[in-house]
């Protein structure tokens, strides 16, 4: 087996994709490390129980269909890049809900020999939540974006009038807002001119700012005046740093 650690291994599997379906049983790995390919399934597992690799399949969300799991080869790998979804079919019995094993060994290039173990569960259907829609691919396309605000429409009853006009590429704000549905407007108001000496900044500069406080706009705005009365503001960056905190996760 290659020496992957079974943490970051982990992170192939998508928590809560496993499912009974009417073939068997499925569940998604989601590639989260690197562009790879998948050279053959040596085996998997669902509580102790072997499935027949003629009863394993891959959806490989190409539009190709199913590919049995005999057919996948160093000669027939099926491409995994990065960010990209392949669903494991096992034609089995269903699952009873509760909390299932599930372990596939495996070959990819470039890893080598893997062996993946995750705990997943089959939900009860009483038990069964609205989600609100997202897109495993790409969360930030603008099909995406407006299935999204479909939802919320008929979630809500309410009609998003504002929320939908944006002028920017929504995929800017990936990593920083998740299910990204519009946007909000924020009152701006602008202070100055500021009068600045600086290493990169010379001259004067109007400072915006987004606030719903009152009289901070107005507090600043005279703030600045003495500051240009007594010959403007010098700045310089004498330090910088970024603090963090670790977690150790045994």
């Amino acid at each position: 087996m290659a020496i992957v650690p079974s943490l970051i291994l982990k992170q192939l599997y998508t928590n809560g994709s496993l499912k009974n379906t009417e073939q068997g049983v499925e569940f998604s790995l989601k590639n989260r490390l690197s562009d790879a390919s998948l050279t053959k399934i040596q085996s998997l597992k669902i509580d102790q129980t072997e499935v027949p690799l003629e009863h394993i399949h891959i959806d490989s969300g190409n539009g190709k269909g199913l590919l049995s799991s005999a057919d996948i080869s160093e000669q027939q790998p099926i491409d995994f890049p990065l960010k990209h979804s392949l669903t494991v079919k096992a034609k089995m019995e269903a699952l009873s809900a509760g909390k299932h094993q599930i372990v596939v060994a495996f070959e990819a290039k470039p890893f080598g020999k893997l062996e993946l173990k995750v705990d997943d569960a089959i939900a009860d259907e009483k038990l069964k939540r609205v989600k609100i829609p997202r897109d495993e691919e790409d969360d930030y396309t603008e099909k995406a974006i407006s299935t999204r605000q479909k939802f919320v429409e008929e979630f809500t009853g309410k009609k998003l009038d504002h929320v939908k006009q944006y002028s920017f590429d929504p995929h800017i704000t990936q990593g920083n807002c998740e299910h990204f549905t519009g946007v909000a407007q924020v009152p701006i108001g602008f202070a100055g001119p500021l009068l600045i000496h600086g290493e990169h900044a010379q001259g004067e500069f109007l400072i915006p700012m987004a606030t719903a406080e009152g009289t901070l706009v107005a507090s600043y705005n005279r703030g600045m005046s003495v500051v240009n009365l007594s010959g403007g503001v010098k700045c310089t960056v004498v330090a910088d740093a970024m603090q963090r905190a670790p977690v150790f996760y045994f």
